[in-house]
């Protein structure tokens, strides 16, 4: 696979991201890699390697690109008091209205590249990308085809107007959420709540728990689970083939 270093203009400055391409020549359809709260790291680059190799130019941003910031070792964060709450304010950093805007660039870079076919997208998520990926689906509906979200939190909050799952009828794009066993960012009742707008909106959508923690399927967190994580990559392929090559 290719990757190339880009940065993106966006309203509030620069942002540096990678574009991962198939070794083939031609353009293919384009996928959005939206990361943990962690921020992007190799293992994302990892994966968006893994989804070029499948046919399709993947950007990754850096969705912090605002605030400058140290990286953060996963098992840290777990263990250290002080990393929880770097993480937690960077995090908290990246407002509502900032991802919003933030996606529209993106799309919009990934429009104007050649590498690129069709003017639709897939996007992918996970953890606080999980949010972000429904989010853009639901305030671009016209641009993104599918939309996926694994052990993604705070996809239906009830007081939370910036909830994604009020989006639900603005949506086009088939939506698959994969939630993590127990998990306090995705309780029961956010998953009836999500399924429920959904189902009101004629929202394509598979909604479904795997059988592992929260973090599943990135492979520097504690939590990872191999076979979870098969899981996801097949369910991903098999939304993406559907849906980007329509």
């Amino acid at each position: 696979m290719h990757r190339s270093q880009v940065q993106i203009p966006m309203p509030d400055g620069t942002c540096s991201a990678s574009l991962h391409t198939p070794p083939s020549t031609g353009s293919v359809p384009a996928v959005l890699l939206f990361p943990d709260a962690a921020g992007v790291r190799e293992v994302f680059a990892v994966m968006a390697d893994r989804l070029a190799g499948l046919g399709y130019a993947v950007l990754l941003p850096d969705m912090y690109y605002r605030n400058p910031y140290a990286p953060f070792d996963i098992g840290s964060v777990c263990d250290d008091p002080a990393e929880r709450a770097r993480l937690s304010a960077l995090a908290a950093s990246l407002t509502p209205a900032m991802s919003v805007r933030d996606t529209g660039a993106y799309l919009d870079f990934l429009t104007d590249r050649p590498e690129v076919a069709g003017s639709r997208v897939g996007t992918t998520g996970y953890c606080m990308g999980g949010r972000l990926s429904l989010g853009a689906a639901g305030h671009y509906p016209d641009r993104v085809a599918a939309a996926a979200s694994f052990h993604g939190g705070n996809l239906a909050v009830a007081d939370d107007s910036h909830s994604p799952h009020l989006l639900a009828d603005r949506i086009s794009a088939h939506v698959l959420v994969a939630a993590a066993t127990e998990d306090r960012a995705f309780p029961a009742e956010q998953h009836e709540r999500l399924r429920a707008a959904f189902d009101s909106a004629g929202v394509r959508h598979t909604i479904e728990t795997y059988s592992a923690a929260h973090g599943f399927a990135v492979a520097d967190n504690p939590t990872y689970d191999s076979d979870a994580d098969r899981r996801h990559w097949t369910a991903l392929t098999d939304l993406y083939a559907a849906e980007l090559h329509a």
